[in-house]
């Protein structure tokens, strides 16, 4: 009656949110008093789980399972729940989990809670904080069905390490036929993707135009975190689409938002509210922005991005 977690890996490695969500199952099960299991599709080495708390691993290695499919892949997860008599599930809030998850709950039965942010305030019954209203208030929600699944929010629990020892155990499932595929893509580059990013910087239409971006590119260099975009940015070619957040974009909970030119329409607010803090450079004082940001700076961003830069370069050499 182990708490089973899915261990979302990319190309063999491990994303970021599949160390979060262990880790998340590491608390729950803490809770249970029991351990915990991690499934794993078709990743290389699970010697890494071991950190954060994952007692078990069950190994699935299969190349009808190289893309993403989220019946298949949700089927493979049910049958690991089955064998391991599991009552709780543990999924991250990726768009690949967001579309298998639904699946999972009608296969196991299972009552399933999203935009989880914080370990259960009670085991019995199961109560699971989440985020509600595009992340604009919170709700208390508890699970009463036999099995349960949770879908914690990218960056909500953070990284705990516990030390296990993650023994290894070969799974074979069935993996039934689908001629379907649903896949999620990022070019691969060496910079931090806004899927993992603790930090993002952002820019908008107050940039005036592509060749400014140099130092919207240097300030998220120097902070070590991902570049984004406003909609009209990306549907004016200044920078690709892949890197559009908000409401029809890609949604953004990172730790840090940093929003450079970005007026704050409705449908980009939907989209970043569950970043923990938000900075807003505008020099519009009635910008929307600033109602829901948690630290503004009113001026031009010529001036005051450059300038940053440099105070945070000092302070990471004096530092280093």
């Amino acid at each position: 009656m182990s708490v089973l977690v899915y261990t979302e890996s990319e190309q063999g490695k491990f994303k970021k949110v599949a160390l979060e969500v262990a880790s998340y199952a590491k608390a729950v099960a803490d809770q249970m008093g029991t351990s915990v299991t991690a499934i794993t599709i078709n990743a290389d080495d699970i010697s890494e789980l071991g950190n954060y708390g994952v007692d078990k691993v069950l190994k699935v290695n299969s190349s009808d399972l190289e893309k993403f499919n989220a019946n298949s892949y949700a089927n493979v997860i049910k049958q690991a729940a089955e064998k391991e008599d599991t009552k709780v599930v543990i999924v991250s809030s990726s768009a690949d989990s967001k579309y298998l998850a639904p699946l999972l709950a009608v296969g196991l039965e299972a009552g399933y809670a999203s935009n989880v942010v914080e370990a259960p305030s009670s085991a019995s019954p199961f109560t699971v904080k989440r985020t509600a209203f595009t992340n604009k208030a919170f709700n208390m929600t508890t699970i009463d069905t036999d099995v349960k699944i949770v879908g914690v929010s990218k960056n909500a629990f953070g990284l705990k390490e516990h030390k296990a020892d993650a023994a290894a155990e070969d799974f074979s499932p069935s993996v039934p036929e689908s001629g379907v595929h649903v896949e999620s893509i990022d070019v691969a580059t060496d910079k931090v993707t806004i899927a993992d990013a603790e930090i993002v910087v952002s820019a908008g239409r107050g940039l005036k135009g592509p060749e400014n971006w140099g130092m919207i590119e240097e300030l998220a260099d120097v902070l070590g975190a991902a570049t984004a975009c406003s909609k009209p940015v990306s549907d004016l070619g200044w920078r690709p689409h892949g890197e559009h957040v908000g409401q029809t974009g890609k949604p953004v909970a990172s730790n840090l938002y940093i929003a450079i030119g970005i007026s704050g329409a409705i449908q980009h607010l939907a989209g970043i509210n569950a970043s923990k803090v938000k900075v807003v450079i505008n020099n519009d004082p009635e910008a929307p922005f600033f109602k829901a940001a948690d630290y503004g700076v009113i001026g031009d961003a010529f001036e005051i991005v450059p300038a940053l830069i440099e105070k945070l370069k000092t302070f990471k050499a004096q530092n280093a």
